[in-house]
C-alpha cells in the first residue's frame, strides 16, 4: 500500500505550494523601496484573495497601505466590502498608484492620501481627510513602519532612533487619538507589531523597542475603550516577504536566506496575513480585544 497522503485540490501544502523560498537574489533598495523592483515580487493578494462581503459598509483607514502587509490588508478590506484609505509616503506613490488602480477598476473605493506620519499635523490632517472623503471611519490599521539594522547600538544615531520611534509608535499614538474624533462604537482599531517585540533581533534594537511598545499601547488602549466599544488589537507578523526587509531592513546577506530559519522553512507572503486582519476587524470577533496574534511559520513565538 502506497503510504502517501493524497492532497485534495482545494489545499495547499505551506511548505513548498507555490511559495518562493530562500535563497533569494541579492537585491538592495533605497528606503523606502518599490514593491515593482523586489525579486520575486510579494503576493499582496491582487489575484489570490476571494473576499465575502465580511465588511461591507465599512470605512477604513490603513496606514503603509501602498506595499507589504498594509498592501494587502487594504487589498482584503476592500474585497470584504470596506471603502478603503491609505497612507504612504509620496516616494512609495508608484506602488500606491498599483493599488488604486487595482481596486478601482474592480468597483472599490479606494482613497489615496500621501505623507508622512512622522509630523503630526500631518496626521491629524490625515485622519480628517479619510473620514471626510470615505464618509466616516470605522476601521483603523496602524501598519506604516520603519526598519533599519544596525550592527550596533554605538553606530546608532539619534536621528536614525528618533525617525523610527517617530514613524512606529508616536505617529500611531497620534493617528488613534485623532481618530477617536470618528470611531463610532463597535469600531476596530488595529496596530501591527512583530515577532521582535518578544524575540528581539541584535541588528534592530531601536525597531525591536517600537514593536514591544506597541504591544504594551495595544493592551492598555483596549482596556481603556473598551467602555465606548471599541475593540483593539495587534498582529505580530514574524519573517515576511515585504518591501521593508530589502531597503534596508536587513543585511544582504539574511535577505538572501530571508525566512529560511522558519519552520516552515520560507518568509510568509503578505497575502497570508491579511485574513488575520479582516478577522480582527470583522463582527466575528466582537469578544476579542487587547490581543496580540502572531503569525511566524510555526516557530511559536507566542
Amino acid at each position: 500500500m502506497n503510504s502517501k497522503k493524497t492532497i485534495p485540490v482545494s489545499l495547499n501544502d505551506p511548505r513548498v505550494d507555490t511559495f518562493p523560498t530562500p535563497p533569494f537574489e541579492q537585491q538592495k533598495q533605497p528606503f523606502p523601496g518599490l514593491v515593482s523592483k523586489m525579486i520575486p515580487v510579494p503576493d499582496h493578494g491582487e489575484t489570490s484573495y476571494k473576499g465575502s462581503s465580511r465588511l461591507k459598509g465599512r470605512k477604513a483607514l490603513v496606514t503603509g497601505g501602498d506595499s507589504g502587509i498594509g498592501r494587502a490588508v487594504a487589498i482584503a478590506f476592500a474585497r470584504e466590502g470596506a471603502d478603503v484609505a491609505i497612507n504612504y509616503l509620496p516616494d512609495e506613490e508608484p506602488d500606491a498608484q498599483d493599488v488604486v488602480n487595482l481596486l478601482s477598476k474592480e468597483g472599490h473605493k479606494i482613497v489615496a492620501i500621501p505623507g508622512d506620519i512622522r509630523d503630526e499635523k500631518f496626521c491629524q490632517r490625515l485622519v480628517k481627510d479619510a473620514a471626510e472623503q470615505l464618509g466616516g471611519l470605522d476601521l483603523l490599521v496602524n501598519n506604516a513602519g520603519r526598519q533599519q539594522f544596525c550592527n550596533s547600538i554605538k553606530d546608532l544615531t539619534t536621528e536614525a532612533f528618533d525617525a523610527t520611534f517617530k514613524t512606529n509608535v508616536y505617529a500611531m499614538f497620534w493617528i488613534t487619538k485623532a481618530a477617536l474624533e470618528y470611531l463610532p462604537r463597535g469600531s476596530a482599531i488595529i496596530n501591527t507589531s512583530s515577532v521582535q517585540a518578544f524575540l528581539p533581533s541584535d541588528n534592530l534594537l531601536d525597531y525591536s523597542q517600537t514593536k514591544a511598545s506597541i504591544v504594551a499601547f495595544t493592551k492598555g488602549l483596549a482596556k481603556q475603550l473598551a467602555p465606548e466599544g471599541i475593540r483593539v488589537n495587534s498582529v505580530a507578523p514574524g519573517p515576511y516577504w515585504t518591501v521593508l526587509q530589502t531597503s534596508g531592513g536587513q543585511p544582504q546577506e539574511k535577505v538572501e536566506k530571508f525566512g529560511e530559519q522558519a519552520p516552515l522553512g520560507r518568509p510568509g507572503q503578505p497575502a497570508e496575513i491579511a485574513g488575520m486582519y479582516v478577522a480582527l476587524a470583522s463582527n466575528e470577533n466582537s469578544y476579542t480585544s487587547g490581543q496580540v496574534w502572531c503569525s511566524d511559520g510555526g516557530t511559536g513565538t507566542l
